[in-house]
């Protein structure tokens, strides 16, 4: 998994192939089928560690935030997934190859698995509360993580990042006033 991930980042799926895999890893090609279907196996493997880890993130960021304050819980949360894009090795494994590599569906299920339930929770805790505008609340979950993964690529694009981090901020943030009662 260490060698793939590192394979997987600095040169993308379709650069590494087993043999270079087999080698980083100090195995053999036996042991890497062993554990994996095939290459592929072994990228599903590494892109839904690093979706957890980018989950991990904005959780423990969101639960910075003071309680009850949805904005800001998920101010943080898009901060800490927008900084966590910002690592080479999330960007092209997580943003860029998964979804050609284990199609939109896989790369989706893989994502919503970690992501998804969290952020239906969040919002329907905020709708409970009174704190969120009443909305189906699967429906505002896929946008927010459309809007979340869209504008972490934009960034990761961007001539200047910094620069496009600002403006996405510019645009969510009134996003997430509107959602608020």
């Amino acid at each position: 998994m260490r060698a793939g991930r590192k394979l997987f980042a600095e040169h993308g799926f379709a650069g590494v192939g087993t043999d270079t895999i087999v080698r980083a890893a100090d195995v053999s090609r036996g042991a890497l089928y062993h554990h994996f279907d095939d290459k592929t196996g072994l990228f599903v493997a590494v892109l839904d560690e690093l979706e957890g880890e980018a989950a991990r993130r904005v959780a423990d960021a969101a639960a910075t935030a003071p309680e009850g304050d949805i904005r800001e819980t998920m101010t943080r949360a898009m901060l800490a997934w927008l900084d966590a894009c910002e690592d080479p090795e999330l960007q092209r494994i997580l943003l860029v190859d998964g979804p050609s590599v284990v199609g939109w569906a896989r790369w989706r299920e893989i994502c919503q698995r970690h992501i998804l339930g969290m952020m239906e929770g969040l919002l329907a805790q905020g709708m409970a509360d009174g704190t969120v505008r009443e909305l189906p609340v699967k429906v505002l979950a896929h946008a927010l993580l459309a809007i979340a993964d869209e504008t972490a690529l934009l960034i990761s694009a961007a001539d200047d990042p910094a620069a496009a981090r600002r403006e996405v901020m510019a645009v969510v943030e009134p996003f997430l006033d509107a959602l608020q009662r």
